[in-house]
């Protein structure tokens, strides 16, 4: 017969290894993106793509601040306060959406390469085409527990959903916080 400490026993080993799991997602896939920055530095050298810098700046910005409302949004249900975790989870959405827009709709358009005009194209497309994807994945995510917030699964005392998900989301923005330079500011055009 299952006990109340029981089950919080399994309860707390079955999160303790998803987010031993989660951490390990978090190393493996920092390698691939380890790749792309080294990759990007050792064929590109000190050269930069042109690129529009203000467009750069502002996508950026977005990402950031879309942290900031990830973080609101775990921090408010694990409080208790589903309003507010419903209200900072939409805003993180809508901010990643907005990245995705001016990066793969606007900068990818403007870009004065194509991902097939050599090595500065392919590099370019690489990167901020693997960390869109992981941004659509995380915007997906928050979909999800977005809809499982409002339908009222989550508790102070029970929102692992939402703790992964705010890891993943600040993991890559923490991606873009070395691609953007990599790809905006270092070297020369």
């Amino acid at each position: 017969m299952n006990t109340p400490a029981t089950t919080l026993e399994k309860r707390a080993y079955k999160i303790g290894t998803a987010r031993v799991g989660l951490w390990l997602f978090f190393l493996s896939d920092a390698f691939v993106f380890a790749a792309l920055l080294v990759s990007r530095f050792y064929l590109l050298g000190d050269k930069r793509p042109h690129l529009e810098q203000g467009l750069g700046l502002i996508v950026t910005s977005v990402l950031l601040i879309s942290s900031f409302f990830m973080n609101r949004a775990e921090v408010q249900i694990s409080q208790g306060n589903r309003k507010a975790f419903v209200t900072s989870t939409l805003i993180t959405m809508l901010l990643g959406i907005v990245f995705l827009v001016g990066v793969v709709g606007f900068e990818w358009g403007l870009a004065p390469f194509g991902p097939a005009d050599g090595v500065e194209g392919a590099m370019f497309y690489m990167m901020t085409g693997m960390h869109a994807f992981h941004v659509l994945t995380g915007v997906v995510f928050l979909f999800i527990i977005l809809r499982n917030g409002i339908k009222g699964r989550y508790s102070p005392e029970k929102h692992w959903a939402v703790e992964a998900a705010a890891n993943y989301w600040h993991f890559v923005d923490l991606i873009w916080i070395f691609f953007y330079p990599a790809l905006y500011l270092i070297g020369t055009v």
